[in-house]
């Protein structure tokens, strides 16, 4: 016998996603109830709801590891057409954009989770490295934050000159080095401890001091000041 599912249209109002927005608040939505109201409609056998409740189940409901897919491995999923898929990474996205953007007022970073915050959205889910810098002024407030250079899956390297041109053009007082490792390792290579010792005698020269350097993996990071050697 053919299973027929009630449409979300003939559930109870308030347990329909966008009267359930209107009345409690998106925060009230679960992620299943917010992907539904993106992709609008589900298939034959399931809701709009019920269909993104599994694509999220797929990938153990884990909207950071959701937000890696590509617009064809959506489309894998029954009744995810290439628009509905597009809608879905366009939406994850923005919220990823959101996270990398600047707050109204800079914060101020006074320990290495507070770095690590700042850049994971950056980093996180690159399968290349890069490496960036961080500026703060002398209440060690965020001032500017800059790409300095993109490498291969293995290593990146960075001009030190790159560094304290932009470090002095913004007047900063202190400087923080952040890279990723796509791989997942934290382990700083022989060219990550050459750059850090580079960079901090070069800093000295400035007056500019170095905070930290920090190696950013996927919920994980490395921190020279915390490890003592900064």
């Amino acid at each position: 016998m053919e299973k027929k599912n009630i449409n979300i249209k003939e559930w109870a109002p308030e347990d329909r996603p966008r009267e359930k927005m209107m009345e409690r608040g998106a925060s009230a939505l679960t992620e299943a109830e917010l992907l539904g109201i993106l992709v609008g409609s589900g298939n034959r056998e399931e809701t709009a709801v019920e269909l993104c409740r599994r694509i999220l189940a797929s990938f153990d409901n884990n909207l950071n590891t959701l937000g890696k897919q590509d617009i064809k491995t959506l489309m894998g999923y029954k009744g995810i057409g290439e628009a509905k898929a597009i809608t879905i990474v366009a939406a994850l996205e923005l919220g990823r954009r959101r996270a990398k953007a600047e707050p109204g007022i800079n914060p101020r970073i006074t320990c290495s989770s507070e770095i690590y915050t700042q850049f994971h959205p950056i980093l996180g889910d690159l399968p290349y490295e890069e490496f960036w810098i961080m500026l703060l002024n002398n209440s060690l407030g965020v001032i500017h934050k800059e790409k300095i250079g993109q490498g291969g899956v293995a290593e990146t390297s960075a001009d030190v000159r790159l560094i304290f041109k932009s470090a002095v053009s913004h007047l900063a007082s202190g400087l923080v080095l952040c890279h990723n490792h796509p791989s997942g390792g934290m382990r700083p290579s022989a060219q990550d401890d050459r750059l850090t010792e580079n960079v901090g005698k070069a800093a000295k020269l400035f007056g500019i001091t170095l905070i930290d350097h920090l190696i950013v993996g996927d919920g994980k990071f490395y921190s020279y000041h915390d490890e003592g050697r900064i």
